[in-house]
C-alpha cells in the first residue's frame, strides 16, 4: 500500500510524518519532530544557527523518506517562513540541498487543514467547538460543529512572537503578563466578537502545549489520539508554573526541555482564551495539520 510523507515546517518545530492512509484512517509508519526554533534569533529574520538547523533537519528527513521508499511527499511552511525576511532563501536552499519543494500556505489554509486533521479523531457534536492550534509564529482558531466549519482565522500571536515581544525577564513580571493580556485582548477582538454570536462549549487543543497539559493534568483518554481534561484543573497548574524561572522549568519532570522556554507565554495565552470562552472542558487532539494534509493527499476527507 502506498506511503505518504508530510513535512510541517513550523516556527518552532519541524515535523515528519510517514503513513499509510485507508478508509479506516491514518496508519502511522514513522513520526519525528525536531525543535528547530526558526525564531530563536527573532521572528523577523531567521538567524544563521536556526537556518542551518532547518536545512540539516530537512536533509535528514529526506534520507528517512528515501529509506522508506516514499515518493509522494508534501512539505508545508507556515508563519515563521511566511514572515521572515529570508524565508524564501531558506526554502530555496532546502530545495537545492534536498530536492524537496516547500509550499508556503496562508494562515487561513493552515486553519482549514488543522480542522480537517482534528476531525479525523475528535467527533464534534451539534454544539459548537473552538479548535485552537498554538504555533510559534501564529495561532489558528476554528469554530466548528459536526455539520460545518463556521469560522476560522489565523492570528500572528504564536509563542515565539509573545516570548520575543514580552517575556524579557526571568521569571516573567506582573507587568509583562499584563502587557500580554492587553495585547491579546486587542488582537483577538474578532474572536471575541464571533464567540458572542456562536458560543462554544469546549476547547479542542491541537497538539503543542496541549500535549504537556495532557500529561500533567492526567487527561482521560477517549482514544489514543483524543483525550479530555476538566478545565478546572488548568488554573492550579498555571499558577504553579507562571512565575517559575527557566532553570526550574528545565528540571520539571512533566515539562520537556524543548517546551520550557516558551511554556509560560503559552499558558498565558490558553488562560486568556479559557476566560474568553468560558468553556468547561478541553479536548486534546493528537492530530492537526499534518493529518489534515494526509487525508487530502489520500482523498480520505
Amino acid at each position: 500500500m502506498k506511503l505518504y510523507g508530510v513535512i510541517d515546517l513550523g516556527t518552532n518545530t519541524f515535523h515528519l510524518l510517514i503513513a499509510r492512509v485507508t478508509k479506516k484512517g491514518i496508519k502511522e509508519v514513522y513520526r519525528e519532530r525536531v525543535f528547530v526554533q526558526l525564531a530563536d534569533a527573532g521572528i523577523e529574520t531567521i538567524g544563521k544557527a536556526p537556518f542551518n538547523r532547518a536545512v540539516e533537519t530537512i536533509a535528514r528527513y529526506k534520507i528517512i523518506l528515501d529509506k522508506h521508499g516514499v515518493s509522494n511527499i508534501k512539505a508545508f511552511g507556515t508563519a515563521g517562513l511566511r514572515t521572515a525576511s529570508n524565508g524564501a532563501t531558506l526554502i530555496q536552499t532546502i530545495f537545492d540541498k534536498t530536492g524537496i519543494q516547500v509550499e508556503l500556505i496562508t494562515g487561513m489554509e493552515e486553519a482549514r487543514l488543522i480542522s480537517l486533521g482534528v476531525q479525523q479523531v475528535v467527533a464534534l457534536s451539534d454544539h459548537n467547538s473552538l479548535i485552537m492550534d498554538i504555533g510559534g509564529g501564529s495561532v489558528e482558531f476554528i469554530i466548528a460543529n459536526q455539520h460545518q466549519v463556521i469560522w476560522s482565522q489565523s492570528f500572528p500571536i504564536g509563542v515565539a512572537v509573545l516570548y520575543n515581544q514580552f517575556h524579557q525577564n526571568d521569571p516573567i513580571t506582573v507587568n509583562e503578563i499584563e502587557q500580554i493580556h492587553i495585547f491579546l485582548h486587542q488582537i483577538l477582538e474578532p474572536l471575541q466578537a464571533i464567540l458572542s454570536e456562536y458560543p462554544t462549549q469546549n476547547l479542542v487543543g491541537a497538539s503543542g502545549t496541549f500535549d504537556v497539559l495532557e500529561k500533567v493534568l492526567e487527561a482521560t483518554f477517549v482514544s489514543p489520539q483524543h483525550s479530555i481534561i476538566d478545565v478546572a484543573l488548568f488554573k492550579p497548574f498555571y499558577k504553579k508554573i507562571i512565575h517559575t524561572k527557566l532553570e526550574e522549568r528545565l528540571v520539571h519532570r512533566d515539562i520537556p526541555n524543548s517546551r520550557a522556554k516558551l511554556i509560560v507565554v503559552a499558558l498565558i495565552l490558553i488562560d486568556v482564551v479559557i476566560k474568553m470562552t468560558n468553556i468547561k472542558q478541553i479536548d486534546i487532539s493528537a492530530y492537526a495539520m499534518k493529518e489534515g494534509i494526509l487525508s487530502e493527499m489520500a482523498n480520505l476527507s
